[in-house]
């Protein structure tokens, strides 16, 4: 296991720690002939050479990993498409990971165990934080569709589905700094966003856009509350 999180750590510092986006550009435009490419294989082998301490016995572990990112780089850089970047960015990243763990395991067999994975405690908090992030947003969709108010604003005048997120990743927020006894940062985040949102809707004299909005801020915000405050007091009950 330790030679595996040593060949992430390469990875890690190759693929993210010291590869420019002028570099990323390059490789898209020139595919096979880019030289930041080989560059960034460089790189690779430096940081590979220098976790696994310069030791010759791993020297076909080095040469695989080397030869499989090369490849693997190559081929993500003629088959990805703008639209679905982030798919196949994130398939790049499982098979490179995937291969790092076959390339451990085959000098250090290692195996994971998720026996007692599956506890009162952990399905209670998986349960409650999908609850808290997913849910709302369709209970509050529902609640608040009758106010639904007719907007002047130009379809690319806001990101596709940026609401979604944005009240996802609030929930998520406001449920992990309350299970974690922070509730001045869930004042922090809601007035960061009144500060963000609010202002621009006060500017665009919509009061109704701005009633719906606050609304469906409120009750977002107080729905991952109720269901935080709940799975604090459910967490004593699920404890063995």
């Amino acid at each position: 296991m330790i030679l595996f999180l040593k060949l992430l750590l390469a990875h890690i510092i190759g693929d993210f720690c010291f590869q420019p986006d002028q570099w990323v550009a390059d490789k898209r435009r020139y595919k096979y002939r880019s030289k930041k490419l080989y560059a960034h294989l460089l790189i690779h082998a430096i940081a590979l050479a220098i976790v696994l301490g310069f030791d010759p016995r791993y020297l076909w572990g080095f040469l695989i990993i080397l030869t499989s990112h090369y490849l693997l780089d190559l081929a993500k850089l003629y088959i990805e498409k703008d639209r679905h970047a982030i798919w196949y960015f994130s398939i790049d990243q499982f098979l490179h990971v995937t291969l790092l763990a076959i390339v451990a395991y085959a000098y250090e067999p290692f195996f994971l165990s998720f026996s007692g994975l599956i506890t009162g405690p952990v399905l209670l908090f998986v349960t409650a934080l999908a609850l808290a992030v997913f849910v709302p947003a369709v209970v509050i969709r529902m609640l608040i569709a009758q106010w639904s108010p007719e907007t002047r604003e130009m379809p690319e005048a806001s990101l596709v589905k940026a609401g979604r997120f944005i009240g996802i990743l609030e929930r998520l927020f406001v449920f992990i700094f309350i299970i974690t006894h922070h509730w001045e940062a869930v004042g922090f985040l809601l007035a960061a966003k009144s500060i963000f949102r609010f202002g621009d809707l006060r500017q665009g004299k919509d009061r109704k856009l701005t009633e719906y909005v606050l609304i469906g801020t409120l009750l977002s915000f107080g729905s991952a509350i109720l269901i935080a405050l709940a799975y604090l007091y459910l967490l004593p009950l699920t404890i063995n």
